[in-house]
């Protein structure tokens, strides 16, 4: 049920959510509802045109506002033709093309052109009777009539905008498929995974990037200093090296132990909407600074969504499962002959516990389950990795702190899932603190501790498990002891990094999607999904297993 927002101001509409309302009332929300925009390759393509308007432009760029008409927004272009003035959008694309060979305007460019002509008429004080829409990919200029039913046209759709604007729950994604595959929020509505959610009988088409090419900097030698220089990132490094980072290519920056980082970075990094992340010397995460400035809307979807008890339950035993099935496929993977023997008992432990969990009447008795299977699956990781003579046999998890090298490996790459978490979850618009399984019990968030689950084998342990039978680890080369605290020196966590972000990288196809992509984007894709779960397309979180 969607959530109807009162809202006694009268506000002004802008003339680009008419065109938007007129395309796709989804994408109008997502817009100017929720305020996410996205600039693809047609957005940047656009700009460019409109940077080249011809010479003979009499005006341009020209900003107007009316509080009658209740509009405001900025044409690209104004010319006489005889006594009266004619506004004038330009388009890089095709003009609709009518029978035979007659041309004519898009229904979404024909009502933003009649709102600039209204606006026109208020800004010369004279009757405007037309518009006209420059189409450049055919080179033809289509006139559209500003008559009393294109008016009406205009009244609706502002009459339309402010009912949107009232509601929490977006529209329903448009009926014409075609749409979706010219929009640049795509990626962010997801409208095919919608519509699989309900009909799983096509194949999917490919909106959502397959990888993001941004690149996470961890800045980790004590002593650094990272600087703005222009519109590039600079790390001074305490020996006398320089690297410089265009900040078009920047992604996230983490910041490991005693590195400094200067307040013009961070004010950059906050509007281009980099994350910063935090972590001690010894590899604990601290917290982050992201612009988490998001439409209220996801919020109150979510906090709804999250605090029906019936919904909680159900997301909280398909997430367990999906960790603990993954666990299970796991051990099944790695173990052969004498090792699975010897794992009898834990393998049975971690099926009996699937089993109840999927059936689980209370969210206690979920946990309850998940946490058994936890400690079986942790007994079958001791097992497989047994003492190699380098010093990382694992015997059983132990934290806060690590007390060997092996569980202090294991918690720094969870620190690093951890991180990937929070910022996706940021990244998609949704509260961290209000999670499914986990509790707010902590500094964690909880939201991030649930998404991790999803997460934690494909991303750390088996990272961890095929890292330790390649020999890649020494605990007396890669690791430092205090007392009975164990984590990784200098050397150390340079090579975890690598390894963490080079995992990060592999290509992994969805099970039941159907679509590949990086570990990387599978972290958004899946907060998405469960956005979609209070949004009216269930059914798509947590179905992602290790193979």
């Amino acid at each position: 049920m969607s959530v109807e927002i009162h809202d006694r101001r009268q506000s002004s509409t802008r003339v680009m959510a008419l065109h938007a309302i007129e395309y796709c009332e989804r994408l109008f929300y997502l817009e100017e509802v929720e305020e996410i925009r996205v600039a693809d390759k047609a957005v940047y393509d656009g700009r460019r045109l409109h940077e080249q308007l011809p010479e003979y432009v009499d005006v341009s760029s020209l900003t107007l506002e009316s509080d009658s008409l209740r509009l405001y927004g900025k044409v690209d272009a104004v010319r006489p033709a005889g006594d009266e003035w004619i506004p004038f959008e330009y388009k890089k694309g095709h003009a609709r093309k009518e029978t035979g060979k007659q041309i004519s305007a898009w229904p979404s460019d024909e009502i933003q052109v009649a709102a600039y002509a209204m606006l026109l008429e208020e800004y010369y004080g004279r009757e405007i009777l037309e518009g006209r829409v420059f189409y450049a990919a055919d080179h033809r200029t289509v006139t559209v009539p500003v008559d009393r039913s294109m008016r009406a046209r205009v009244e609706a759709a502002l009459d339309r905008a402010d009912l949107l604007r009232r509601f929490t729950q977006r529209p329903p994604v448009a009926t014409n498929e075609r749409l979706c595959a010219r929009c640049s929020l795509a990626q962010v509505c997801l409208p095919e995974e919608e519509r699989f959610a309900k009909d799983e009988a096509a194949p999917l088409p490919r909106y959502f990037p397959s990888d993001r090419d941004l690149l996470d900097v961890h800045v980790t030698v004590p002593g650094s200093s990272v600087r703005r220089s222009g519109g590039t990132v600079v790390i001074d490094v305490r020996d006398g090296e320089k690297e410089e980072i265009p900040i078009a290519d920047l992604g996230s920056l983490n910041i490991h132990g005693n590195v400094q980082i200067t307040t013009q970075t961070l004010h950059l990094c906050s509007h281009e909407g980099i994350h910063v992340h935090w972590f001690t010397g010894g590899g604990r995460y601290v917290g982050s600074l992201a612009n988490s400035a998001v439409g209220v809307q996801r919020r109150l979807r979510q906090y709804a969504g999250l605090t029906d008890t019936a919904m909680r339950l159900r997301l909280a035993a398909s997430l367990a499962a999906a960790k603990v099935e993954s666990q299970l496929r796991y051990m099944l993977r790695l173990s052969r002959g004498d090792s699975r023997e010897i794992m009898t008992d834990e393998l049975a432990t971690l099926r009996e516990c699937l089993r109840k969990m999927r059936h689980s009447s209370t969210l206690e008795e979920v946990r309850g389950w998940e946490g058994l299977a936890g400690r079986a699956y942790f007994g079958c990781l001791s097992i497989l990795v047994a003492s190699d003579g380098a010093g990382m046999e694992f015997n059983g998890r132990n934290r806060r702190p690590p007390r060997d090298p092996a569980n202090a490996l294991l918690s720094f790459w969870y620190e690093m899932l951890y991180r990937d978490c929070v910022e996706a979850i940021i990244t998609v618009g949704l509260d961290p603190a209000i999670g499914i399984l986990h509790q707010p019990r902590s500094s964690a968030y909880p939201l991030a501790m649930d998404l991790m689950e999803l997460f934690r084998v494909s991303l750390c342990d088996t990272v961890f498990v095929g890292s330790v039978h390649r020999k890649q680890w020494r605990a007396d080369e890669d690791f430092v002891r205090t007392g009975v605290k164990c984590w990784l020196n200098d050397e150390g966590r340079k090579k975890a990094i690598q390894l963490y972000e080079r995992r990060k990288q592999d290509v992994w196809k969805h099970p039941v999607i159907g679509y590949s992509l990086s570990y990387d984007r599978a972290l958004e894709l899946e907060v998405r999904l469960l956005e979609k779960e209070w949004s009216g397309a269930p059914g798509l979180f947590a179905n992602n297993r290790i193979r």
